[in-house]
Order: C-alpha cells, then structure tokens, then sequence
C-alpha cells in the first residue's frame, strides 16, 4: 500500500470510529487527508470501497497474526490463550478498526452485514480450536459454540470496560481473562 493510499486508509478509519461511517464525507476525508478528490478516487472508487478495503485488511490481520501464531502449537488451550491475547493486542493497537466493527454487528444495511459476516468467521476459527481441544480431552466437553463466542465478547467487553475506566495494561488485562475464564475451560 502506498503512503497517500495508507493516509486515506487510516484517516477514514479514525473518522469513521469518531463520526461514523454516515456522518463522515468524502471531502472531509479528502480535507483531513490533505489531497484532492480526484487522489482519493484513483485509489478508492467510493466512500463505501473505503470501509469494505477497511474491515478486509483489519480483519486479514487478525486472522494471519492467529494462524501464524496458533499453526506452530499443538495444545488447543494454548492456542485460545494465544488468539485471546492477540485479541487484546489488536484492540489496544486498532482501536479505531475495532470501533467500527462492533459498532457495526448490530445493523441490518450492508455495512452491518460484512460486519457480522467477519466477527462470525472470526468466532468460527476460535470454534475450530475449542472443537478440536474439546476431541483431544485438552477443554471442558461444553458447547463449542458458546465457548468461542464468549472469548470472543468476554475478550472485546473486558478490553472495553476498562479502557473506559483505566489504562489498559495488555498482560495484565489477559491475566486476568486467564484466571477468570480460560483456565476454567480445561478438559
């Protein structure tokens, strides 16, 4: 990605966490960026190509940090622990991206639907592990389901409660996410 493409990129993305998507214009975009319409338009062909580019890359880089990371581990429990606290880092790192995509699960418009459509997949890769953890005896024989989901939201409501309330310490908030919930998951 080049740099003016990166600019419009992480500038759209500040935007539309502070503003929203719907309250955020082109030519503010363009104003923050510092570059004119048509610069923005031989890189993205809308303000919707933006977000959709938005959520893709945000998402990729979760996903390829946790496959990286999980792929070399053998120990299912380990490898939640790992997707947990890559989970924290990149919320305390992209707090912007992750904004957008929780503020987005809850609509119906398109925008909402990608949204969903990411987070579903996301909880699926934790699922896949838990499922495999639950056959090799290593997590608790639970629903499967209900155990990546509530990584996945006891992990984004943990982050968020205290960033409102506190400095986040990132080790410290996963020890505590250990502690009280993924220890109690082994099998």
């Amino acid at each position: 990605m080049n740099k003016t493409k990166r600019k419009i990129f992480e500038t759209s993305m500040q935007l539309f966490a502070d503003k929203g998507y719907d309250a955020t214009s082109i030519e503010e975009i363009t104003a923050t960026v510092g570059v004119a319409k048509g610069t923005l338009y031989y890189h993205f062909s809308s303000k919707e190509e933006i977000f959709n580019f938005l959520v893709d890359e945000g998402v990729k880089l979760l996903k390829n940090s946790i496959s990286i990371k999980t792929d070399k581990m053998s120990n299912s429990l380990d490898k939640v622990r790992a997707i947990v606290l890559i989970q924290i880092k990149i919320l305390f790192k992209y707090e912007s991206f992750m904004t957008i995509i929780l503020s987005k699960i809850w609509g119906n418009d398109e925008r909402s639907k990608l949204c969903k459509k990411y987070v579903f997949e996301y909880i699926q890769m934790i699922e896949d592990i838990v499922k495999e953890g639950i056959a090799k005896k290593e997590i608790v024989n639970k629903d499967a389901n209900v155990i990546a989901s509530g990584i996945f939201g006891f992990t984004c409501s943990s982050f968020i409660y205290k960033m409102k309330h506190e400095e986040v310490n990132i080790q410290e908030l996963f020890n505590e996410i250990d502690n009280l919930f993924l220890k109690k998951l082994k099998g």
